[in-house]
């Protein structure tokens, strides 16, 4: 299930929208532009935590299910009839664990759709911001470590601030 969200929090990463931009490589990348993918950046990872969270509190609250344990055997015979009257799944068990993979994959969705929305807001991003700075990072490791940096800066601040949206 981590694995599953990591992967889809990594290819999120690896979206390249079209736009009308600069070559990064004509015009400098300005602090500000650093300071607008790394919030977008970091509300993103944000959002997909939080629904991380949600799903972890799915599953230990789910009745259905038993607790995480239960979870995870099921998880491990999932697919397999054999396995799945091995164990003795219950059609309760059943219909609770794909509520919860059905969450899975509207989570992927969800933040991708949600990244979408922060890159192609101008007030937020812009795709031509988020383009020259992706393309810059690139080809810049230096640019890189400073986005890096920006947004664990960001996410200290959202954790000192308690969690709430970085401006």
């Amino acid at each position: 299930m981590k694995r599953l969200i990591v992967m889809a929090f990594l290819s999120l990463g690896m979206l390249n929208m079209q736009a009308k931009a600069q070559d990064a490589a004509a015009e400098p990348v300005t602090e500000e532009e650093i300071m607008k993918f790394a919030a977008m950046e970091e509300s993103v990872a944000h959002f997909l935590q939080e629904k991380q969270d949600a799903l972890v509190e799915m599953v230990k609250n789910d009745e259905a299910l038993g607790g995480p344990a239960r979870y995870n055997e099921i998880k491990a015979a999932w697919g397999k009839e054999d396995k799945l009257a091995e164990i003795k799944i219950t059609d309760a068990e059943r219909a609770a664990f794909q509520k919860v993979q059905d969450y899975i994959n509207s989570m992927t969705d969800q933040v991708k759709e949600f990244k979408l929305e922060q890159i192609k807001n101008p007030e937020v991003l812009g795709a031509a911001t988020y383009n020259k700075v992706n393309r810059a990072m690139s080809a810049d490791p230096e640019l890189k470590k400073k986005v890096t940096e920006a947004i664990a800066m960001l996410k200290e601040k959202r954790a000192a601030e308690g969690g709430g949206v970085v401006d």
